[in-house]
């Protein structure tokens, strides 16, 4: 049964790497993202209803990784179209700024902006 979703999400092309933040040990990758919530590509099946304490690693332009830190809850799982392959969707616990200041640096990145004329 499809559902219409009521948030924008925007594609990464690129994907950033998610890790647990107890194990700092990879889950996957960013597959989309909004400003309530992501949707995962990992190798392993999620478990559905579980909170977990989850990690970006954005590199900086010093150089430096930057920590972006928060919690999310798993709301669905299922296997990608990839063999070997799971989406998992996540709605995030109270994000941090820094969340939404990458959600912006992305849409800037990945948007169309009309070439400025010239005069």
């Amino acid at each position: 049964m499809p559902t219409k979703r009521r948030i924008e999400r925007h594609q990464l092309p690129y994907y950033l790497k998610v890790f647990n933040r107890i194990t700092d040990k990879p889950m996957g990758y960013l597959g989309n993202v909004s400003m309530d919530g992501m949707m995962l590509i990992s190798q392993l099946p999620i478990l559905v209803g579980a909170r977990f304490d989850m990690r970006l690693k954005i590199p900086g332009k010093d150089g430096q990784l930057h920590f972006i830190d928060f919690y999310a809850n798993c709301q669905w799982c299922h296997e990608d179209v990839t063999p070997g392959h799971y989406d998992s969707g996540f709605s995030l616990v109270t994000p941090p700024s820094e969340y939404a200041d990458l959600i912006d640096a992305l849409r800037f990145y990945f948007s169309f902006r009309p070439l400025a004329a010239s005069a």
